[in-house]
């Protein structure tokens, strides 16, 4: 894998986590709005600036990894969405202090370290 795949699929993954967070951050104050001035989840969240960030974020991180498709194999590619996943749970507990436990850490760990096992892999 070239450096400028491997920065693309980075950013790809990265910016698909970030656009979850941006999504999640922007659902809850919907909800809150919603359910404090009523009307309706689906028009308080279609007018919710994290809201449409979010989705804005997550279809620029869906051409990057489109991109990366065409560049990376997908049994190299695909594994790295694990990072994502770290990511998030990261941002979960730190940005929107959501209750993480032991085992989601230790399931996170193994997460990473299938990750480095692939990349290892494909190395040789």
């Amino acid at each position: 894998m070239t450096l400028p795949s491997f920065v693309l699929l980075l950013f790809a993954v990265f910016s698909s986590a970030a656009g979850q967070i941006m999504l999640k951050h922007g659902m809850q104050t919907a909800a809150t709005v919603a359910e404090k001035a009523g009307g309706s989840l689906a028009v308080r969240a279609a007018t919710t600036p994290w809201v449409v960030l979010g989705l804005t974020v997550f279809a620029v991180s869906a051409v990057a990894w489109m991109s990366t498709l065409a560049r990376v194999p997908l049994s190299i590619a695909y594994p790295f969405n694990a990072l994502g996943y770290l990511l998030i749970v990261l941002a979960g507990s730190t940005l929107l202090h959501e209750r993480t436990s032991v085992w989601t850490w230790a399931g996170s760990l193994l997460v990473v370290i299938g990750l480095v096992t692939v990349f290892l892999g494909q190395r040789n």
